[in-house]
C-alpha cells in the first residue's frame, strides 16, 4: 500500500520536457520581437527625412597654426544717436531702420513755426535800421552843405563865430549817428543769423554716412538733446552706424597677452556663420587693463568687409603665429567642432553624400578657433553634417539646409 503511494509522486518525463521547450519558445519570441523593433527604428528613421547644415572638411596641411583663442563681438567705430540741438516737436521722420543715409542727408524735421517768425522779427529789426541809416546819410549830405556855407560866410564876416561852432556840431553829431547806425544794422545782421541758425537747427541732418539700425522718434513726439519731461521726450531721433568702420573687440586674459601683438595675422568666425573663416589683423592692444576681469582689450581689423557682418554679432577669433607656418606633423584636415561627435565611445561624424548620412568613425586631434583636427577617416572635400546630428542614424535621408 505504501508503495504504491510512493509511485504516485513520481515525474513523467514527457511532461518535464513539454514545459522546458515552452520556456525556449519564449525567450526565442522575445528576442526575435526586440530584433524586428530595432529594425523598424532603423527604418523610420533612415526613412525619415532630416535638415542638416554641413561643412567641407579642409585640407589642415599647411594652414596657419593658431597661438590663442578668444571671444568677442563685432562694433563700429563711428556710431551717434542723433539729436536735436533744441527742444521741439517732431513734425516729420524721413527713415527707417535699414535705411542708407548720405552724409548731410535730412533725417526729421520739428515744427518751426516759433522759430521762423523769430527769423522775420530779426529781419525786419535789421531792415529798419538799414532805413535809419539811409536817412541818415541823406541828412548828412545837408549838415555838410551847411558847414560849407558857414564856413564861408565866416570868411566874409556876414555871420558869427557861433553859426560856425554850431554848424561844425551838426556835422559831427550826424558822422556820429551814422556811425551808431551802422553799427545798429551789424548787430541786427547778427540777430538775423542767430535766427536763422535756430530755424536751420528745426532740421535735423546726418553727420555723417550710414546705416540706419535704430528708430527712435516719431512724429508729434517731443525732442530735446538733454533728458525732460519725466521720460515723455525723447533725447534721440535715430541711430546710425558707419559699417566701413566695423571691426571687432576682444578681451583677452592678461596672462596670455603677451601672445598678441599689433599687425598680427588673425583668423575670425561669426557665430551666424561658423563656416565662414575671415581673414583680419591686430589694429592695437589698449593699453590698460580690466582690474576686475583681469583681461586687456584688443582691437581687430577686418581685412574685407561683407554686407553679412553686423554690429553686435559674436565672433571667435584665432590668434596666429608671425613667424614661419609649419603644417601639423599628423596632417590631416579641419572640420567644426560641432560635426563631432561620441557614440558607444567612439568619435564619429556624419557624411554627407547625396541625400543620405553615412556614419563614420574618425581619429581627432587637436581643436582650436572652433574647429578640430580629424588625423583619419575623413578626406578633404567630404561634406560633414554640423548641425540636428543627433537625429541621424546610418543611411538617413538628410535635406542641406546651407543657402
Amino acid at each position: 500500500m505504501m508503495g504504491k503511494d510512493l509511485s504516485a509522486l513520481k515525474i513523467d518525463p514527457s511532461s518535464r520536457a513539454g514545459k522546458k521547450t515552452g520556456r525556449w519558445v519564449f525567450v526565442v519570441g522575445g528576442a526575435a520581437a526586440v530584433a524586428v523593433i530595432a529594425v523598424l527604428f532603423t527604418l523610420i528613421g533612415r526613412g525619415r527625412t532630416v535638415t542638416v547644415e554641413y561643412a567641407v572638411a579642409r585640407n589642415a596641411s599647411g594652414g596657419p597654426s593658431s597661438v590663442l583663442n578668444a571671444s568677442g563681438y563685432v562694433t563700429a567705430r563711428r556710431m551717434a544717436t542723433i539729436s536735436s540741438k533744441i527742444t521741439g516737436k517732431i513734425r516729420e521722420v524721413f527713415i527707417e531702420e535699414g535705411m542708407s543715409v548720405g552724409d548731410g542727408q535730412i533725417l526729421a524735421t520739428l515744427d518751426d513755426a516759433e522759430a521762423l517768425a523769430y527769423l522775420r522779427a530779426a529781419e525786419a529789426e535789421r531792415d529798419v535800421a538799414a532805413g535809419m541809416l539811409a536817412e541818415l546819410r541823406a541828412e548828412s549830405e545837408l549838415v555838410a552843405k551847411n558847414l560849407e556855407r558857414a564856413k564861408d560866410l565866416r570868411k566874409r564876416d556876414l555871420n558869427t563865430e557861433q553859426d560856425l561852432d554850431n554848424a561844425e556840431t551838426s556835422s559831427r553829431s550826424i558822422a556820429a549817428r551814422i556811425e551808431v547806425a551802422a553799427l545798429s544794422i551789424e548787430a541786427a545782421e547778427r540777430n538775423v543769423a542767430v535766427a536763422r541758425q535756430n530755424h536751420d537747427n528745426c532740421t535735423i541732418r546726418a553727420p555723417f554716412s550710414g546705416v540706419v539700425v535704430s528708430k527712435d522718434a516719431q512724429p508729434g513726439e517731443m525732442v530735446s538733446p538733454v533728458s525732460a519731461g519725466g521720460g515723455y521726450t525723447r533725447t534721440g531721433i535715430a541711430t546710425i552706424v558707419d559699417m566701413k568702420s566695423l571691426e571687432i573687440e576682444v578681451d583677452v586674459n592678461e596672462s596670455y597677452i603677451a601672445r598678441v601683438s599689433a599687425g598680427q595675422r588673425v583668423e575670425a568666425v561669426l557665430d551666424a556663420y561658423p563656416d565662414w573663416r575671415m581673414p583680419a589683423s591686430v589694429l592695437t592692444v589698449i593699453p590698460t587693463a580690466d582690474r576686475q576681469k583681469a583681461t586687456v582689450q584688443v582691437r581687430i581689423a577686418f581685412d574685407q568687409l561683407d554686407p553679412r557682418i553686423l554690429p553686435d554679432m559674436g565672433v571667435k577669433v584665432s590668434f596666429l603665429e608671425n613667424d614661419r607656418i609649419s603644417p601639423p606633423a599628423s596632417g590631416g584636415v579641419m572640420i567644426p567642432s560641432g560635426a563631432l561627435k561620441t557614440d558607444n565611445g567612439r568619435q564619429v561624424v556624419f557624411v554627407v553624400n547625396g541625400s543620405t548620412a553615412e556614419r563614420r568613425a574618425v581619429t581627432a586631434g587637436r581643436e582650436a578657433g572652433g574647429e578640430i583636427l580629424i588625423t583619419g577617416g575623413l578626406r578633404p572635400g567630404d561634406k560633414v553634417a554640423v548641425g540636428n546630428t543627433d537625429n541621424l542614424r546610418d543611411g538617413s535621408r538628410v535635406r542641406l539646409s546651407n543657402p
